[in-house]
């Protein structure tokens, strides 16, 4: 899922990310309540008009933000108090809040509002964030009021198994449209990483979505894949564009090296990309260096069809059997 946190995904058009076969895409509902407001997006049509998306949309509850602006926010039982990073008013976040913007927004998949505890933490501290968010999870659950949003829950525990396998366990009982392993790629090892994954994920139900939030590696996603995990987020693609790299079969090229200032080949013969299809690396190394506009847009439009395209040659050959030999360099931590 490409992430367009503001209601666009950064630096391309609706048309220009539909022609990269994403299907879903993620805002944020944080941002989106500081800058327009909900209530601008509701009087709009809600997100898929505002954004003119015709394809389902994901908002995240703005717990990611309980961890990103530890510096700037107070967590109670009640909620969390943020002081704004626009204009530093002081804005309250509880799950109720939380869902009642959602509901506003209008996404198709709304999260549940969490406890991101960051890493490392004391096994207390992040015992006391999962307990909190399993809490907050239920009032979630009673203050949502629409029945065409899928609400998913979101798995915390930190690095600690014990904890990821109650929460996990806790959660499955409650017979939720989706699930969401939370509170990773926050600062801890890719093995880690992994471990977390592989024993969480087969404690969720299996006839519902399993959502791995905020990564996007080619071998996290491979490693997670095998684990049972159907969704992830990640702002790699647009990211690594604004900053003039392409992602090319896994491996990232900064396109402002002067070996590209000659090369007229495609980035990638192999990609269907309107990048690919019509400009030469040449050109995108012409545009960073000139600092053109341009250049984010045709890298985004490359690097978000590549992650496509991957998970895309994933799902055939998981349907094809051979997912293990098509996809197995990737299962381990060893460079490939």
């Amino acid at each position: 899922m490409p992430v367009g946190t503001l209601a666009n995904v950064k630096t391309v058009t609706p048309d220009q990310l539909r022609a990269t076969g994403a299907q879903l895409v993620l805002a944020n509902t944080y941002h989106l309540h500081l800058q327009p407001g909900e209530a601008i997006v509701a009087q709009a049509g809600g997100l898929h008009r505002f954004m003119a998306w015709d394809q389902p949309i994901l908002t995240d509850s703005g717990g990611f933000q309980v961890f990103s602006l530890s510096e700037m926010r107070t967590i109670a039982e009640e909620g969390v108090t943020f002081r704004s990073p626009r204009d530093g008013q002081m804005i309250h976040l509880t799950p109720e809040r939380s869902i009642a913007i959602q509901n506003a927004l209008g996404a198709d998949v709304i999260m549940a509002f969490d406890e991101c505890p960051p890493y490392p933490a004391s096994y207390n501290d992040v015992m006391d964030a999962t307990d909190r968010t399993y809490r907050w999870l239920k009032r979630c659950i009673a203050a949502h009021q629409r029945s065409d949003q899928a609400l998913f829950g979101i798995v915390q525990g930190g690095v600690y198994p014990d904890l990821r396998r109650i929460a996990a366990e806790q959660l499955a009982q409650l017979d939720l449209p989706g699930y969401a392993i939370g509170g990773v790629s926050v600062g801890e090892p890719a093995e880690l990483i992994a471990k977390i994954v592989q024993a969480t994920t087969p404690l969720l139900p299996s006839d519902k979505p399993r959502y791995l939030m905020g990564v996007g590696t080619y071998r996290e996603m491979v490693q997670a894949i095998a684990a049972g995990v159907d969704l992830f987020d990640c702002v790699i693609p647009t990211r690594l564009a604004r900053h003039g790299n392409a992602l090319v079969q896994g491996d990232r090229w900064n396109l402002r090296n002067t070996r590209f200032r000659e090369d007229f080949t495609p980035l990638d013969a192999s990609c269907p990309c309107y990048t690919c299809q019509n400009f030469t690396r040449a050109y995108l190394s012409h545009l960073l260096r000139s600092q053109e506009l341009l250049a984010y847009t045709l890298l985004s439009i490359h690097n978000i069809t590549e992650l496509v395209q991957f998970t895309q040659m994933i799902r055939r050959a998981i349907f094809n059997g051979s997912f293990v030999a098509e996809f197995g360099r990737w299962l381990t931590n060893a460079p490939t």
